[in-house]
């Protein structure tokens, strides 16, 4: 164990750039010195790539992953009058870019073990109004997809995977993109794959969510000078050349994430006032995040802080549900179907341990031993 107080960050940006600089600064010359930085052929050999790496016949870069869930749920045609099924222990963009449409989000509860939306709840949320279900790949494991297509199959409903966090996972006999209309991805810097700044995407086999994705990307234009109503939301080059030089490591990283998460894992298992992540058996979890829970909600602020104090940057994703967030639109787009004990617990007591690639095991192992110092004191 470490024996003296070390400093533990929560991201390892710069660490990345560094180890990958020159594949990096390589594609952003080449953007540079070809005079075409928006809708060029970078971010047309990045869009090739992201649909191979997902197995779909197209990726489309847009702004950011709040607008790839909005204009995929507008390329669907949903709008008011529709209701859409997802979860509340999630980022507030899920429901917010649902809001976009003018469309009412119906929250049900989550998998108390994987924190994803749980199958079994989402038949009793269903109404005539219905159109829609958005599953939410929480921390980089995948939901229950077989499930959830078996369910939309049955009452005729659009299923759109938010895959902010969990790029390269896998469930048990399907890849992410598979089973559903659309999956979305968020490329902002804390993301699995990041870039230096926003950026978006979204992959699907459906030709017209191509089509119509596309245009509304870009003032609903097709072709240069001709619009019908859209919007400006481009992944640009530069970006795009980043996130080619990062995709081609992802694999790599998703494997030191998963190691470090093992070593998390194995050196917690004696705690007792904490519960560890659960990994579907089957699936592959890529660990955007590592989240721990303390048994007890008073004890998550507590233990929050004791990390802190101890030079480690833990944090919280997310501890306000987004029904408990004081910009909830009650009365206006959204309600709750049955009661949310673990989607509220999960907020209440979840606490994000460090987790990037570059991490060193004295950090893992440092960290480790202060959850561990806490939780013996805890007792």
């Amino acid at each position: 164990m470490p024996a003296t107080k070390l400093t533990v960050p929560f991201y390892g940006h710069v660490r990345q750039y560094h180890n990958i600089k020159a594949e990096i600064d390589a594609n952003i010359k080449e953007v540079l010195e070809s005079g075409q930085y928006v809708l060029g052929p970078m971010l047309k050999k990045f869009e090739a790539e992201l649909a191979e790496f997902h197995g779909t016949r197209y990726a489309i870069g847009v702004g950011n992953g709040t607008d790839a869930l909005w204009l995929t749920f507008k390329a669907l045609g949903i709008g008011p009058g529709d209701e859409c099924i997802t979860t509340t222990n999630t980022f507030f963009a899920t429901a917010e870019a649902i809001w976009f449409t003018g469309a009412t989000v119906v929250f049900v509860d989550s998998d108390p073990r994987t924190n994803c939306i749980d199958p079994s709840k989402i038949e009793a949320a269903i109404t005539p109004r219905t159109k829609l279900l958005v599953p939410v790949h929480l921390y980089g494991q995948c939901a229950d997809m077989k499930a959830i297509r078996k369910i939309a199959d049955k009452h005729n409903l659009k299923v759109v995977e938010d895959n902010a966090q969990a790029i390269g996972a896998r469930g048990n006999g399907f890849k992410i993109g598979e089973l559903s209309d659309a999956a979305t991805v968020s490329f902002i810097i804390q993301k699995n794959l990041g870039t230096f700044g926003d950026g978006g995407a979204i992959v699907t086999n459906n030709p017209e969510i191509d089509r119509i994705a596309r245009k509304l990307r870009n003032h609903g234009s097709d072709k240069r000078s001709c619009h019908s109503i859209g919007y400006n939301s481009r992944l640009d080059d530069l970006h795009a050349g980043i996130l080619s030089a990062k995709l081609k490591h992802i694999a790599e990283w998703s494997e030191l994430r998963r190691k470090w998460a093992a070593l998390y894992s194995q050196g917690l298992a004696t705690a007792k006032n904490i519960t560890l992540p659960y990994e579907t058996p089957g699936y592959y979890h890529v660990y955007h995040l590592y989240v721990i829970e303390t048994r007890q909600a008073k004890h998550r602020d507590p233990l929050l802080q004791f990390l802190n104090d101890a030079g480690i940057d833990a944090k919280c994703h997310y501890p306000i549900a987004i029904h408990q967030q004081e910009g909830y639109p009650w009365g206006h787009g959204a309600r709750i179907s049955g009661a949310i004990p673990n989607s509220e617990r999960n907020a209440a007591c979840c606490i994000s341990l460090p987790m990037f690639p570059e991490l060193t095991e004295e950090q893992v192992d440092y960290t480790v031993d202060k959850v561990l110092e806490w939780d013996r004191s805890a007792r």
